[in-house]
């Protein structure tokens, strides 16, 4: 698998940082089920990484917690600063967090890490600032996601247009090194068109590939092409994605 370029991940989620909230439904959805996974924990400290533009912050700040808000993205936490999401803001690499150990109760990460590199070594971060008694709470997106884009795509030409994700299998090792539980969902949304659909993905920065952008416009044939392709139900064109969430509990 390629290295990511995070310069480039977080050039894409600050060209989206004004727009992220308006296509966020997916982060949305995934936030309701970690936080149903998580329980009826009231941390007193949080570290959201890979905060956004500070939805999950805001969050856990009026449950009256203190926050650190922590981005790649120095636009994402502007916004989240604008926002007043957070008490703490960092612009860091949750691969190598500057932050001291067992600093939180909980580190929260929503749909943040599947743009490191290695992601044992991002929840290794992750563990290492909470303290005993707290918890690691991630989501992130499993093989298989997106088939509904990987179909259509094959209407129009054979290049790689989304990113391919780890697998189940690999993600749930990964978990199991720490006392840690996990599961898969699935969840699909429904969009007017094909390009709602990828305006979707545009929107919260995720049209950014591991192996390079794709900068030339759509025609309007190949449009047509990829409309007549895309799955649909019921009129609508649908976007799967096969969402992993863990929670690790720190001794």
């Amino acid at each position: 698998m390629s290295l990511v370029n995070k310069r480039a991940v977080a050039a894409a989620f600050g060209r989206a940082a004004q727009s992220y909230d308006s296509h966020a439904q997916l982060q949305r959805q995934s936030a309701d089920l970690l936080l149903a996974k998580l329980g009826e924990r009231r941390p007193a400290s949080v570290l959201d990484a890979g905060c956004g533009p500070g939805s999950m912050s805001r969050y856990w700040r009026d449950a009256g917690a203190e926050v650190t808000a922590l981005d790649l993205s120095l636009p994402m936490l502007r916004q989240a600063q604008s926002q007043q999401a957070a008490q703490h803001y960092v612009a860091a690499d949750i691969e190598a967090l500057p932050l001291a150990d067992a600093r939180f109760d909980l580190a929260w990460s929503n749909l943040a890490v599947q743009w490191c590199n290695d992601l044992g070594q991002a929840l290794k971060a992750l563990h290492r600032v909470v303290r005993p008694g707290g918890a690691v709470a991630f989501t992130t997106l499993a093989s298989g996601s997106l088939p509904e884009l990987h179909q259509a795509w094959q209407a129009v030409d054979s290049r790689l247009h989304a990113n391919r994700f780890l697998a189940e299998e690999t993600l749930a090792e990964t978990v199991s090194a720490w006392r840690g539980r996990w599961g898969i969902e699935p969840v699909t949304l429904a969009f007017d068109d094909a390009l709602a659909a990828m305006r979707s993905l545009k929107g919260i920065g995720a049209t950014h590939l591991h192996a390079g952008r794709h900068n030339t416009p759509l025609t309007r044939g190949q449009l047509q092409r990829l409309q007549l392709a895309w799955p649909q139900q019921q009129g609508r064109c649908l976007l799967t994605y096969s969402l992993f969430w863990g929670v690790i509990e720190r001794d």
